[in-house]
Protein backbone atom coordinates (compact mmCIF):
# COMPACT_ATOMS: atom_id res chain seq x y z
CA UNK A 1 0.00 0.00 0.00
CA UNK A 2 1.26 3.87 -0.57
CA UNK A 3 2.83 5.35 2.50
CA UNK A 4 3.27 9.04 2.96
CA UNK A 5 6.42 9.78 5.17
CA UNK A 6 8.22 12.92 5.65
CA UNK A 7 12.14 13.24 4.56
CA UNK A 8 14.85 15.48 5.37
CA UNK A 9 18.33 16.39 3.23
CA UNK A 10 21.47 18.43 5.04
CA UNK A 11 23.51 20.35 3.05
CA UNK A 12 27.02 20.88 5.47
CA UNK A 13 30.03 23.31 4.58
CA UNK A 14 32.86 21.10 5.84
CA UNK A 15 36.28 21.38 5.77
CA UNK A 16 38.86 19.23 3.64
CA UNK A 17 40.51 16.89 5.77
CA UNK A 18 38.88 17.75 9.08
CA UNK A 19 37.13 14.17 9.88
CA UNK A 20 36.66 15.08 13.83
CA UNK A 21 35.12 18.67 13.32
CA UNK A 22 33.01 17.99 10.25
CA UNK A 23 31.09 14.61 12.28
CA UNK A 24 30.51 17.20 15.30
CA UNK A 25 29.22 19.46 12.60
CA UNK A 26 26.81 17.24 10.93
CA UNK A 27 26.06 15.60 14.21
CA UNK A 28 24.60 19.13 14.99
CA UNK A 29 22.74 19.86 11.62
CA UNK A 30 20.92 16.49 11.77
CA UNK A 31 20.05 17.11 15.32
CA UNK A 32 18.97 20.42 14.10
CA UNK A 33 16.83 19.00 11.02
CA UNK A 34 15.18 16.32 13.42
CA UNK A 35 13.58 19.03 15.68
CA UNK A 36 12.86 21.46 13.18
CA UNK A 37 11.41 19.21 10.42
CA UNK A 38 10.44 16.03 12.48
CA UNK A 39 11.56 13.56 9.61
CA UNK A 40 11.18 9.86 9.25
CA UNK A 41 14.47 9.77 7.28
CA UNK A 42 17.69 12.52 7.45
CA UNK A 43 20.59 12.14 5.02
CA UNK A 44 23.97 13.89 4.77
CA UNK A 45 25.61 13.59 1.64
CA UNK A 46 28.43 11.18 0.44
CA UNK A 47 32.00 12.16 2.10
CA UNK A 48 30.14 13.55 5.48
CA UNK A 49 33.74 13.15 6.85
CA UNK A 50 35.98 15.43 4.38
CA UNK A 51 34.92 16.68 0.84
CA UNK A 52 36.10 14.11 -1.61
CA UNK A 53 38.22 16.24 -3.68
CA UNK A 54 42.23 15.77 -4.96
CA UNK A 55 44.28 16.74 -2.10
CA UNK A 56 47.35 14.56 0.17
CA UNK A 57 44.90 15.22 3.25
CA UNK A 58 42.51 12.67 1.51
CA UNK A 59 44.74 10.03 2.33
CA UNK A 60 44.38 10.85 6.48
CA UNK A 61 40.68 11.00 6.21
CA UNK A 62 39.55 6.77 5.73
CA UNK A 63 38.16 5.88 8.47
CA UNK A 64 37.62 1.58 9.80
CA UNK A 65 34.40 0.61 8.74
CA UNK A 66 32.96 0.35 12.16
CA UNK A 67 34.75 3.31 13.05
CA UNK A 68 33.53 6.82 14.30
CA UNK A 69 31.29 7.26 11.21
CA UNK A 70 29.32 4.53 11.64
CA UNK A 71 29.09 4.50 15.66
CA UNK A 72 27.57 8.27 14.80
CA UNK A 73 24.98 7.50 12.12
CA UNK A 74 24.09 4.17 14.72
CA UNK A 75 23.77 6.53 17.63
CA UNK A 76 21.60 9.61 16.23
CA UNK A 77 19.17 6.80 14.48
CA UNK A 78 19.09 5.33 18.02
CA UNK A 79 18.72 8.02 19.82
CA UNK A 80 16.29 10.61 17.58
CA UNK A 81 14.56 7.32 16.44
CA UNK A 82 14.75 8.01 12.98
CA UNK A 83 16.63 6.45 9.64
CA UNK A 84 19.71 8.26 9.11
CA UNK A 85 21.94 8.04 6.17
CA UNK A 86 25.52 9.60 5.49
CA UNK A 87 28.75 8.48 3.67
CA UNK A 88 32.10 8.47 4.57
CA UNK A 89 35.25 6.88 2.86
CA UNK A 90 35.87 3.50 4.53
CA UNK A 91 38.02 0.79 5.16
CA UNK A 92 36.67 -2.68 4.82
CA UNK A 93 38.98 -5.73 4.84
CA UNK A 94 41.96 -5.16 2.41
CA UNK A 95 40.31 -1.88 0.56
CA UNK A 96 39.26 1.62 0.86
CA UNK A 97 35.41 2.23 -0.41
CA UNK A 98 33.27 5.43 -0.72
CA UNK A 99 30.46 3.62 1.63
CA UNK A 100 27.36 5.06 2.50
CA UNK A 101 25.19 4.01 5.37
CA UNK A 102 21.41 3.90 5.57
CA UNK A 103 21.06 3.29 9.93
CA UNK A 104 18.22 2.55 11.45
CA UNK A 105 16.43 2.48 14.83
CA UNK A 106 16.37 -0.18 15.87
CA UNK A 107 20.39 -0.83 15.59
CA UNK A 108 20.23 -2.19 11.56
CA UNK A 109 22.31 -0.70 9.16
CA UNK A 110 22.97 -1.03 5.13
CA UNK A 111 25.56 -0.28 3.27
CA UNK A 112 26.23 0.63 -0.43
CA UNK A 113 29.80 1.29 -2.00
CA UNK A 114 29.92 3.63 -4.63
CA UNK A 115 31.09 1.37 -8.07
CA UNK A 116 33.73 4.33 -9.20
CA UNK A 117 35.52 6.51 -7.80
CA UNK A 118 34.85 9.75 -9.38
CA UNK A 119 37.88 10.72 -11.12
CA UNK A 120 40.68 11.99 -8.63
CA UNK A 121 39.01 9.88 -5.89
CA UNK A 122 40.11 6.92 -7.56
CA UNK A 123 43.40 8.18 -5.82
CA UNK A 124 42.55 6.89 -2.30
CA UNK A 125 39.70 4.38 -2.87
CA UNK A 126 38.54 1.29 -4.87
CA UNK A 127 34.65 0.27 -6.52
CA UNK A 128 32.18 -2.01 -4.80
CA UNK A 129 29.98 -4.14 -6.89
CA UNK A 130 26.50 -4.57 -4.92
CA UNK A 131 23.87 -3.37 -6.44
CA UNK A 132 22.61 -0.36 -4.21
CA UNK A 133 19.13 -2.01 -3.28
CA UNK A 134 17.96 -2.40 0.24
CA UNK A 135 15.17 -2.43 2.76
CA UNK A 136 14.11 -0.20 5.71
CA UNK A 137 12.37 -2.16 8.17
CA UNK A 138 11.55 1.40 9.84
CA UNK A 139 9.60 2.32 6.69
CA UNK A 140 7.78 -0.91 6.46
CA UNK A 141 10.66 -2.89 4.37
CA UNK A 142 9.69 -0.84 1.32
CA UNK A 143 12.84 -1.34 -1.20
CA UNK A 144 15.03 1.44 -1.12
CA UNK A 145 17.62 2.61 -3.55
CA UNK A 146 21.45 4.13 -2.88
CA UNK A 147 23.63 6.31 -4.87
CA UNK A 148 26.47 7.81 -4.10
CA UNK A 149 28.37 11.06 -6.19
CA UNK A 150 28.03 10.22 -9.87
CA UNK A 151 26.58 7.14 -9.64
CA UNK A 152 23.84 9.83 -10.20
CA UNK A 153 24.60 10.99 -12.95
CA UNK A 154 24.79 7.54 -15.03
CA UNK A 155 22.67 5.92 -16.83
CA UNK A 156 23.62 2.53 -15.72
CA UNK A 157 22.66 3.21 -12.14
CA UNK A 158 19.19 4.59 -13.52
CA UNK A 159 18.98 1.01 -15.22
CA UNK A 160 19.85 -1.09 -12.21
CA UNK A 161 17.22 1.17 -10.01
CA UNK A 162 14.65 1.51 -12.62
CA UNK A 163 11.16 0.04 -11.05
CA UNK A 164 12.71 -1.57 -7.97
CA UNK A 165 12.84 0.75 -5.32
CA UNK A 166 9.69 3.08 -3.61
CA UNK A 167 12.83 5.32 -2.97
CA UNK A 168 16.28 6.89 -3.69
CA UNK A 169 18.60 8.15 -0.87
CA UNK A 170 22.37 8.80 -1.30
CA UNK A 171 24.00 11.72 -1.72
CA UNK A 172 26.40 14.39 -3.93
CA UNK A 173 30.06 15.75 -3.40
CA UNK A 174 30.58 17.82 -6.35
CA UNK A 175 33.14 20.58 -6.77
CA UNK A 176 33.02 22.36 -9.65
CA UNK A 177 36.17 24.30 -11.75
CA UNK A 178 38.78 26.49 -10.88
CA UNK A 179 37.08 29.70 -10.36
CA UNK A 180 40.93 31.33 -9.87
CA UNK A 181 43.22 30.50 -12.61
CA UNK A 182 43.70 33.47 -14.82
CA UNK A 183 42.89 34.60 -18.35
CA UNK A 184 42.94 33.20 -20.96
CA UNK A 185 41.22 30.29 -18.98
CA UNK A 186 39.29 32.05 -17.07
CA UNK A 187 36.48 32.61 -19.94
CA UNK A 188 36.32 28.56 -20.23
CA UNK A 189 36.12 27.99 -16.77
CA UNK A 190 33.40 30.12 -15.98
CA UNK A 191 31.62 28.45 -19.12
CA UNK A 192 32.26 24.83 -17.40
CA UNK A 193 30.90 26.32 -13.98
CA UNK A 194 27.92 27.15 -15.09
CA UNK A 195 27.53 24.07 -17.16
CA UNK A 196 27.88 22.41 -13.75
CA UNK A 197 25.61 23.99 -11.81
CA UNK A 198 22.95 23.23 -14.75
CA UNK A 199 23.95 19.39 -14.47
CA UNK A 200 23.80 19.22 -10.68
CA UNK A 201 20.27 21.22 -11.06
CA UNK A 202 18.80 19.11 -13.36
CA UNK A 203 19.69 15.56 -12.17
CA UNK A 204 17.73 14.77 -8.95
CA UNK A 205 14.48 15.07 -11.29
CA UNK A 206 15.62 13.09 -14.29
CA UNK A 207 16.31 10.31 -11.81
CA UNK A 208 13.64 10.85 -10.38
CA UNK A 209 11.46 10.57 -13.40
CA UNK A 210 13.85 7.57 -15.06
CA UNK A 211 13.25 4.98 -11.43
CA UNK A 212 9.72 6.59 -11.01
CA UNK A 213 10.13 7.11 -7.40
CA UNK A 214 11.13 10.31 -5.14
CA UNK A 215 14.95 10.93 -4.47
CA UNK A 216 16.48 12.64 -1.43
CA UNK A 217 19.76 14.16 -2.71
CA UNK A 218 21.35 15.94 -0.36
CA UNK A 219 24.79 17.44 -1.52
CA UNK A 220 27.83 19.68 -0.05
CA UNK A 221 27.79 23.19 -0.35
CA UNK A 222 30.55 26.13 0.53
CA UNK A 223 34.38 27.42 -1.17
CA UNK A 224 37.18 24.84 -1.38
CA UNK A 225 40.86 24.93 -2.08
CA UNK A 226 42.45 22.11 -2.82
CA UNK A 227 45.43 20.66 -5.11
CA UNK A 228 45.69 20.48 -9.04
CA UNK A 229 45.91 17.18 -10.58
CA UNK A 230 49.75 16.60 -12.13
CA UNK A 231 50.44 20.34 -10.46
CA UNK A 232 50.65 20.05 -6.61
CA UNK A 233 51.36 23.49 -6.29
CA UNK A 234 48.45 25.12 -8.55
CA UNK A 235 45.92 25.59 -6.49
CA UNK A 236 42.08 24.69 -7.41
CA UNK A 237 39.80 27.11 -5.84
CA UNK A 238 36.45 26.46 -6.87
CA UNK A 239 33.22 26.13 -5.11
CA UNK A 240 30.70 23.01 -4.18
CA UNK A 241 27.43 22.89 -6.73
CA UNK A 242 24.82 22.47 -3.75
CA UNK A 243 21.76 21.69 -5.54
CA UNK A 244 20.10 19.75 -2.31
CA UNK A 245 16.88 18.41 -3.76
CA UNK A 246 13.74 16.10 -2.59
CA UNK A 247 11.89 15.41 -5.50
CA UNK A 248 8.69 13.32 -6.15
CA UNK A 249 8.82 10.78 -8.94
CA UNK A 250 7.15 12.64 -11.42
CA UNK A 251 10.18 15.23 -11.20
CA UNK A 252 8.09 18.47 -9.04
CA UNK A 253 11.27 19.55 -6.86
CA UNK A 254 9.00 20.00 -3.41
CA UNK A 255 12.22 21.20 -1.36
CA UNK A 256 15.47 22.67 -2.90
CA UNK A 257 18.80 24.63 -1.20
CA UNK A 258 20.97 26.22 -3.73
CA UNK A 259 24.43 26.88 -3.39
CA UNK A 260 23.49 30.24 -2.75
CA UNK A 261 21.69 29.38 0.30
CA UNK A 262 24.58 27.93 1.83
CA UNK A 263 24.34 25.15 4.83
CA UNK A 264 21.03 24.23 5.92
CA UNK A 265 18.53 21.52 5.96
CA UNK A 266 15.11 21.16 4.08
CA UNK A 267 12.64 18.62 4.30
CA UNK A 268 9.36 17.54 2.36
CA UNK A 269 6.67 15.11 2.22
CA UNK A 270 6.94 12.03 -0.49
CA UNK A 271 4.40 9.11 -1.46
CA UNK A 272 6.53 5.29 -1.26
CA UNK A 273 4.48 3.79 -3.92
CA UNK A 274 4.70 0.87 -6.53
CA UNK A 275 7.48 2.94 -9.03
CA UNK A 276 6.32 4.25 -12.13
CA UNK A 277 8.89 5.23 -14.42
CA UNK A 278 7.92 8.19 -16.58
CA UNK A 279 11.45 8.75 -19.13
CA UNK A 280 13.00 6.30 -20.72
CA UNK A 281 16.80 5.64 -19.73
CA UNK A 282 18.78 7.10 -22.65
CA UNK A 283 21.68 4.69 -24.36
CA UNK A 284 24.40 7.26 -23.74
CA UNK A 285 26.61 6.56 -20.56
CA UNK A 286 26.01 9.93 -18.82
CA UNK A 287 22.50 11.43 -17.98
CA UNK A 288 23.69 15.10 -18.20
CA UNK A 289 25.40 15.87 -21.69
CA UNK A 290 28.82 16.39 -20.19
CA UNK A 291 31.25 18.67 -22.20
CA UNK A 292 34.16 17.51 -23.88
CA UNK A 293 36.76 19.06 -21.05
CA UNK A 294 34.96 17.19 -18.07
CA UNK A 295 34.48 13.60 -20.37
CA UNK A 296 38.30 14.02 -21.10
CA UNK A 297 39.02 15.10 -17.25
CA UNK A 298 37.40 12.03 -16.09
CA UNK A 299 39.24 9.82 -18.58
CA UNK A 300 42.74 11.11 -17.63
CA UNK A 301 41.69 11.21 -13.69
CA UNK A 302 40.19 8.17 -13.62
CA UNK A 303 43.45 6.35 -15.21
CA UNK A 304 45.95 7.90 -13.38
CA UNK A 305 44.33 7.52 -10.16
CA UNK A 306 43.48 4.24 -9.90
CA UNK A 307 46.85 3.28 -11.03
CA UNK A 308 48.44 5.00 -8.21
CA UNK A 309 46.32 3.56 -5.75
CA UNK A 310 46.77 0.18 -7.29
CA UNK A 311 50.49 0.84 -7.04
CA UNK A 312 50.57 2.14 -3.32
CA UNK A 313 47.79 -0.69 -2.10
CA UNK A 314 50.67 -3.19 -3.57
CA UNK A 315 53.65 -1.38 -1.75
CA UNK A 316 51.42 -1.00 1.57
CA UNK A 317 51.93 2.96 1.78
CA UNK A 318 48.23 3.85 2.22
CA UNK A 319 47.97 5.34 5.92
CA UNK A 320 45.40 3.08 6.37
CA UNK A 321 46.91 -0.28 5.93
CA UNK A 322 48.71 -0.96 8.62
CA UNK A 323 45.34 -1.19 10.68
CA UNK A 324 42.96 -3.97 12.17
CA UNK A 325 41.61 -5.29 9.19
CA UNK A 326 37.69 -5.63 9.76
CA UNK A 327 34.80 -6.04 7.78
CA UNK A 328 31.16 -5.70 7.91
CA UNK A 329 28.41 -6.96 5.79
CA UNK A 330 26.12 -4.70 3.72
CA UNK A 331 23.42 -5.56 5.89
CA UNK A 332 23.98 -5.27 9.68
CA UNK A 333 21.97 -7.30 12.17
CA UNK A 334 20.24 -5.08 14.92
CA UNK A 335 22.14 -6.85 17.29
CA UNK A 336 25.34 -6.70 15.73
Amino acid sequence: MDRRITVAAVQPALELGAVERNLARVEALVRDAVAVHRPDVVTLPEAATSPNVYDRRLRSVVSPVDGAPMQLYRRLARELGVVVGGGFVAQRGAHAYGTYVLAEPDGRAHLHDKDIPTMWEQNYYTGGDDDGVTALAALGDVPVGVANGWEWARSRTAARLRGRVRLLLGGMCWPSYPLNWPAPLRGVLRREHALQLQHARELPRQMARMIGAPVVHPSHVGPITFETPFARRVPWTTEMVGETQIVERDGTILARLTAADGEGHVAATVTLAEPEPLDPVGPMYWIPPLSVATRLAWTVTNAHGAATYRVRHALGRHPWQGRYVTDLPDEVPAGR
